[in-house]
């Protein structure tokens, strides 16, 4: 796939040719959004809990331009594929094509007229790698749509227009988390999201010595086919059982002392829910007074409590953790997204991330018989049009 990193012009100007040359004009706009990687706050977006996520410098890009109809004609050029709607009768479709359509449809919804147009996507976002593609699309699809359409939105509004349009277009139950890493991302800095109040702080990340480093174990994760929804009934249906509105509002005492009213797994996903919400607020602390020691082994709770508590790892991402654990220079590491595969992100000391791409990719490879992927991933901002 295409790298479009903000520096690099000259894969932008890939992209404009390969527009011009499928469209028969040049493009009007470009927008592109970043993926994310969240280092913290798994499965608490949707529980109006926290999390903290970072925009990383891995992209999707869409050039567009005007038509004179309503017609949106979309080439997804990485895939070799196309999709045609209109934007005022758009239907539920397979695979990306529901993010760009959805966006359109949230838009509509929300009350405004688009001008149909041409799209051309690419991207070097891996799908399905638990690093929200889908985010990513739907952020550079509405923003650009927007541009052209001349609609005011702001990104924090575009990233709830996109967040209903995965939610109740797509078919995810996602909480707010992804779009707004999307959009707001801030060079060089973590995102502390409150998902209640959808308060949020940039923090300032560790020193150029310390690595974020992205495992993709390569097991594949379909999130609408996965317990990714289950999780979340289970969550809804935890807090009523406790009396609260959501899990946000439990704290571990309340839970152990309602524990007969809630039936296994229930009160397991109850527990992770609450400890990982404590978690991401004690390593927004450690990150704040440069504790990597801290920050790293609340990672690596984290993760033990996605496996064991909420049970949405695989043996694959466990290996990968366990791996990262026993190698030096690692800080922390634990999984990232939603589970069922996907990918790991580990803290690393700079110095020695080629020891520590040899040894994870390479044991890796010969306990599974997979190739995972390593990216490492420097922290971008957020949409740009």
């Amino acid at each position: 796939m295409h790298i479009l990193a903000e520096v690099m012009t000259a894969d932008r100007e890939a992209l404009r040719r390969s527009f011009a040359r499928d469209f028969g004009r040049e493009p009007e706009v470009i927008a592109e959004a970043p993926a994310r990687v969240n280092l913290i706050g798994e499965h608490t977006d949707y529980n109006g809990g926290f999390v903290l996520p970072v925009a990383i410098d891995r992209t999707i890009a869409v050039a567009a331009a005007l038509r004179d109809d309503d017609l949106f004609r979309v080439r997804a050029l990485d895939f070799g594929e196309c999709d045609e709607f209109r934007w005022d009768t758009v239907r539920r479709a397979q695979g990306w094509r529901n993010y760009p359509r959805g966006v359109a449809w949230a838009l509509a919804e929300a009350g405004h007229h688009l001008r149909g147009a041409d799209l051309a996507v690419t991207g070097d976002v891996p799908p399905g790698a638990g690093l929200s593609s889908s985010a990513a699309l739907a952020v550079a699809a509405g923003g650009a749509v927007c541009a052209l359409s001349g609609i005011d939105v702001p990104p924090r509004e575009l990233a709830l227009l996109c967040q209903r349009a995965e939610n109740a277009f797509a078919g995810v139950q996602c909480g707010i988390m992804d779009q707004f890493a999307s959009a707001l991302g801030v060079a060089g800095h973590a995102l502390l999201i409150d998902c209640r109040s959808l308060d949020v702080e940039p923090v300032a990340f560790f020193g150029p010595d310390v690595a974020i480093a992205v495992v993709d174990s390569r097991a594949p994760r379909r999130l609408a086919d996965t317990a990714y929804n289950q999780r979340r009934q289970e969550c809804s249906e935890a807090a009523r059982l406790l009396g609260v509105a959501s899990l946000r509002d439990a704290g571990l005492e309340q839970l152990e002392a309602n524990r007969e009213r809630l039936p296994e797994p229930l009160g397991r996903r109850a527990r992770h829910v609450i400890s990982e919400n404590r978690r991401v607020l004690d390593a927004v602390a450690a990150l704040r007074r440069g504790d990597t020691a801290t920050f790293g082994g609340l990672m690596y709770r984290s993760h033990e409590s996605l496996r064991d508590d909420f049970e949405v790892s695989t043996p694959e991402l466990d290996l990968l953790v366990e791996l990262a654990r026993a190698t030096d220079g690692v800080l922390g590491s634990r999984l990232t997204g939603a589970g069922f595969g996907g990918c790991t992100v580990s803290l690393v000391r700079q110095t020695q991330l080629g020891e520590f791409r040899a040894r994870i990719l390479g044991e890796y490879g010969r306990q599974t018989g997979l190739e995972g992927e390593m990216h490492v991933c420097s922290i971008a901002g957020g949409l740009k049009v």
